[in-house]
């Protein structure tokens, strides 16, 4: 499909795709790759549908690095696990060291 007839979502998660192991980012960061800056709960709504669609989902974070979509993945613990399993620190729901594990999408795409 040629990126211009991509939904919003299948745009969503081509950029999710490119989130390099044991790195994260962030829905608005997302967001404002794709030129909607205000969209970031959309990207949020994507992830939350996109676990049969080979998008690690577990990768994107809130804008302060909180687990806010884990309630979105089979039990409460398997982003946690997911994120865990890269490497990437978790405590209280939140990633620990997130500005050295943040991976924006404008600069590395």
């Amino acid at each position: 499909m040629k990126p211009e007839t991509l939904s919003f979502f299948d745009k969503v998660y081509a950029v999710a795709r490119q989130i390099p192991f044991g790195r994260v980012t962030s829905y608005g960061a997302i967001a404002i790759y794709l030129g909607a800056a205000k969209s970031a709960r959309m990207v949020g709504y994507a992830m939350n549908g996109s676990h049969s669609k080979d998008v690690p989902a577990h990768r994107v974070v809130n804008r302060k690095g909180l687990l806010t979509g884990k309630y979105h993945f089979e039990g409460t613990n398997l982003m946690l696990q997911l994120l865990e399993n890269e490497g990437i620190e978790v405590i209280d729901n939140q990633i620990q060291n997130f500005e050295a594990k943040f991976w924006d999408p404008s600069k590395e795409l």
